[in-house]
């Protein structure tokens, strides 16, 4: 909150902290804001560290990774040999905007596509419900076997 600096900016300089300042080797994630514009839309801008992408679900359904911004993990070392990526997205009134760890589509015999596509597939299907049971029904239908922990976050923008 308190640096103003484009998202790649701010991951790039976290990842040049990260080895003086822990023993944590490799590390993923996303770094958003979200901002009202004077015409009260909603902007969401990014950097993806290697994680798993953001989902944008719509009012009427319809579900779409947010894949631009992505980037090499924290931590690998190689900062000096690659530029990270900012990315810009509207956010469409009533939209929600699923941020989610990878323990949400990994699951035993399947693969990460998979478990990606059960998430769009369930988030689509969800997406009339109110917020709270939306995300209480898409966390028991996506992580059916609670194999891994899972953390959740999602925002839904006013109609």
């Amino acid at each position: 909150w308190s640096q103003q600096h484009p998202a790649s900016r701010v991951v790039t300089r976290l990842d040049e902290a990260i080895q003086p300042l822990t023993d944590v080797t490799m590390a993923t994630l996303v770094f958003a804001r979200l901002a009202q514009s004077a015409d009260n839309a909603w902007q969401l801008t990014w950097t993806n560290a290697g994680h798993p992408p953001p989902l944008l679900v719509t009012r009427e359904g319809l579900a779409n990774y947010l894949t631009d911004g992505h980037g090499l993990l924290l931590g690998t070392g190689l900062r000096q040999h690659t530029t990270r990526a900012d990315a810009t997205a509207q956010l469409p009134p009533g939209s929600t905007l699923i941020l989610y760890t990878d323990g949400l589509i990994e699951t035993p015999g399947s693969s990460l596509d998979d478990g990606m596509e059960r998430l769009r597939q369930h988030a689509a299907a969800l997406a009339h419900r109110p917020l709270t049971s939306f995300t209480d029904e898409l966390l028991r239908r996506a992580h059916p076997t609670g194999h891994d922990d899972v953390a959740l976050l999602a925002v839904r923008t006013p109609r």
